[in-house]
């Protein structure tokens, strides 16, 4: 059986005094969707007067947004399915009730390559959905795999081979859930309550904000979280159902988003190691993780500007890493922002810059694929960006979807996540409000003339 999780209550004489200073704290400070409340003590020793742990707890208590969906729809005259759009398709849609209810957060896919089944993973406050999708215009809710204590705000998924890996953040003795995917393939009544194969908590691990897998190495990091200092938490799942800890990175601190790969970019230095592009609030840090018990720091790395750096993905060349901070739009004012790293050189990173939307919604996780980076930025959605010449850097916005018509401000609610990975160019948005958008993307030819940065 999981440990209980304890929680302290307020005194309550401290009561009605907590509560009016977190509705100040919601109308000066937007909600922070990925800043957990330990996070948020830290941040948040400039109010020393207000319990800002809790109170930025209870603001991420998105209100639930429902929508109806009644169909497929194209992309005509810059709506489908009643959201604004350009060059992306409405395919399908659950909502929150009809995947298990809570609240929306990460999201994953997975191909079951011997039938050509699809399926979205979808991460919520109190657990884990699981949707077919091998049908866009009919997604199937298959069921959930519960929480393993209470809930979370923040659950992240990836998979390796046949299973999916979960974390959990602010939430105890959670662990890292270890789910074998074939339990989709013949579900006799649904939906079903799951069970996970088993649950990680070697090395003390409790708890993470997010995990990372090489498929390469066969290795999770698990960062964020209650050991290593936040910092990267390696375990070999070699086989699914024997992981262990494998080493630990603690020098830099907290660790809140990565990438780790097998190195074969421009650096020769650096070929054939293993390497992780850890975004670490406030610098890139690169580390190289081949020896997991011997872990090397090789750059850290800031830039003008840096708020709160969030996370980033590799161009295809592994030269350019293109980086989403999450609060600049917030503290500095400006537009949507995204920023480029060049990596030709690993032990002196360059910073190059940055591209700016036209509108002025916080970034969240963005994966490049292909000349293109998939973008989910909270309350603009989905949006899609033709990389160019990353050296100056250019960019252009060239397909988008709005999942929160709303408005387009600077706060939190909307697109958690995109998976633009599947092989049909099948896209899932997780969004925190509506659940699980079924996309389908028509981008137009890439402008040779302008795309010059992969030389």
């Amino acid at each position: 059986m999981p440990n209980k999780v304890l929680t302290q209550q307020p005194k309550s004489r401290y009561a009605v005094k907590r509560l009016m200073l977190f509705m100040v704290l919601l109308v000066v400070f937007p909600t922070q969707a990925c800043h957990t409340p330990s996070r948020s003590a830290i941040i948040g020793k400039k109010y020393p007067d207000m319990d800002f742990a809790q109170m930025m707890h209870a603001a991420h208590n998105q209100p639930y947004t429902g929508y109806q969906f009644k169909g497929a729809s194209t992309c005509n005259n810059g709506t489908a399915g009643g959201f604004a759009c350009e060059n992306v398709d409405l395919m399908g849609h659950l909502d929150l009730p009809n995947i298990g209810g809570g609240q929306g957060s990460d999201s994953w896919g997975w191909k079951h390559e011997a039938s050509g089944r699809y399926f979205a993973l979808v991460g919520r406050s109190n657990g884990t959905s699981f949707v077919e999708i091998t049908d866009p215009a009919n997604p199937v809710y298959l069921g959930q795999l519960a929480s393993e204590v209470s809930s979370s705000t923040w659950r992240d998924i990836k998979t390796y081979q046949n299973y999916a890996f979960i974390v959990a953040d602010e939430i105890g003795n959670h662990g890292m859930q270890v789910f074998d995917l074939h339990q989709l393939l013949t579900v006799p009544n649904k939906p079903a309550n799951f069970t996970a194969e088993l649950v990680y908590r070697g090395g003390t691990f409790q708890e993470a904000h997010n995990i990372i897998i090489n498929k390469g190495s066969a290795h999770a990091y698990l960062v964020g979280g209650n050991t290593c200092n936040g910092g990267l938490h390696m375990v070999n799942i070699s086989n699914p159902l024997k992981p262990f800890f494998a080493g630990c990175f603690s020098s830099d601190g907290y660790t809140h988003d990565a990438q780790c790969l097998n190195y074969d970019g421009p650096d020769a230095d650096y070929h054939g190691r293993e390497l992780c592009f850890a975004s670490n609030e406030d610098t890139v840090t690169v580390v190289d993780v081949t020896v997991k018990n011997n872990p090397i720091q090789i750059s850290r790395t800031g830039y003008t500007g840096s708020q709160y750096t969030h996370q980033g993905w590799l161009t295809a060349d592994q030269r350019y890493f293109v980086i989403d901070d999450e609060l600049d739009e917030w503290r500095n004012h400006v537009n949507t922002r995204t920023l480029v790293m060049d990596f030709s050189d690993l032990d002196q990173p360059v910073f190059r810059g940055f591209y700016e939307a036209d509108g002025g919604s916080i970034d969240h996780n963005q994966y490049v694929l292909g000349s293109h980076t998939y973008q989910a930025n909270y309350s603009r959605g989905l949006r899609i960006l033709e990389l160019g010449d990353l050296r100056e850097p250019e960019m252009k916005e060239v397909a988008f979807f709005d999942t929160y018509p709303a408005h387009d401000n600077r706060g939190f609610p909307g697109a958690w996540n995109v998976f633009p990975f599947f092989d049909n160019g099948l896209l899932i948005v997780s969004d925190i409000n509506r659940g699980v958008f079924i996309l389908q993307a028509n981008l137009p030819p890439v402008d040779l003339i302008y795309i010059n940065s992969f030389d």
